[in-house]
């Protein structure tokens, strides 16, 4: 069994971090004997599809556990469609969830606990500046700074307005393309295992 964990830094005492599809690093733990394996996250500065493609690089690594702080529609969505248990609402080091998750003290979920685009533009956690992420102070979404920082966390009367018509355009289509990539990667993987 590998446990894969969101991870600030490359052992088992970083902390675990808040976000999944934009977190620094993965962790991938053997929970019998603590062995570890440490991979950057390439997905962490994608404009859009972090969350899938994160999703798809854990399932790629064998990995039948998530243990994160936060994961979007999107990653839940690609990590339940790769079978895997997702255990969101997780803070502290590694090695103290690694333990947790052994005595049976974490539970997982098939449900996204932030909305999508959550991890951008916060800055590893570490800035209270609203939108001041990758979007020239406007956010990636062009929401006129008005981002879901990690100061007040997620309250659901503090989505931004609609976006305009060309705006939504262009992140139904970039969202088409992440899910038709994840069909794709998915039935790969079923192909590999009819073999």
């Amino acid at each position: 069994m590998k446990i894969a964990v969101s991870s600030t830094g490359t052992d088992l005492d970083s902390e675990i971090d808040p976000r999944f599809g934009r977190c620094a690093y993965f962790l991938i733990v053997n929970p019998d004997d603590m062995t570890f394996e440490a991979f950057e996250n390439e997905s962490m500065s994608l404009g859009g599809g972090a969350g899938i493609q994160s999703g798809q690089f854990i399932a790629s690594k064998g990995a039948s556990v998530v243990i994160t702080g936060n994961v979007g529609p999107n990653a839940s969505r690609t990590l339940n469609a790769a079978g895997l248990d997702v255990i969101v609402g997780v803070s502290g080091s590694i090695k103290d969830a690694i333990e947790r998750y052994k005595k049976g003290e974490l539970s997982p979920t098939d449900q996204a606990n932030v909305p999508d685009h959550y991890g951008m533009g916060m800055g590893g956690g570490q800035t209270s500046f609203p939108g001041g992420g990758m979007g020239m102070g406007r956010g990636m979404g062009g929401g006129m700074g008005r981002g879901m920082g990690m100061q007040g966390g997620y309250s659901p009367n503090q989505i931004a307005p609609p976006a305009s018509p060309d705006q939504e355009l262009g992140t139904l289509k970039e969202e088409a393309k992440a899910l038709r990539d994840q069909l794709n990667s998915i039935l790969s993987r079923i192909k590999d295992l009819e073999k």
